[in-house]
């Protein structure tokens, strides 16, 4: 099986954003700058080496939200071994692969896709595969 290893939700105010995942649940944030399009990583579990430490937790992370995107709504991001293998899979079953894949600097290929109900979900193939 292909696992959930990340969540993502769009924001509208980075700052404001942050300050209540801190609040409201502890979570710890990392703001990203203009080369990763003002990405914020939120880390929800304590996590070793980038990894989260306590089996079914997942980290995840915050984007600006941008009108022409479509679907921005939270999200999850599937773990996948090979991602073009997997975007020709989400194709054959009816879903839509939104563009190429882009490459994250230290984390891997990722791209979304809008499944057969309507939803934006993603799929990454990390450069190391979580056990």
């Amino acid at each position: 099986m292909n696992p959930v290893v990340h969540f993502e939700m769009p924001y509208d105010n980075r700052q404001r954003m942050a300050a209540f995942y801190q609040s409201a649940f502890g979570w710890q944030t990392q703001m990203l700058g203009e080369e990763m399009g003002h990405y914020v990583v939120a880390h929800t579990t304590e996590t070793v080496d980038g990894m989260v430490s306590t089996p079914g937790t997942i980290n995840g992370g915050f984007y600006e939200r941008k009108p022409e995107w479509p679907a921005q709504h939270p999200s999850v991001v599937i773990a996948v071994d090979d991602i073009r293998a997997a975007m020709q899979q989400v194709a054959a079953a009816g879903g839509n692969v939104l563009g190429e894949p882009m490459e994250i600097p230290g984390i891997g290929q990722y791209v979304s896709f809008m499944d057969t109900e309507g939803n934006r979900v993603s799929m990454l193939q990390p450069l190391t595969r979580p056990a």
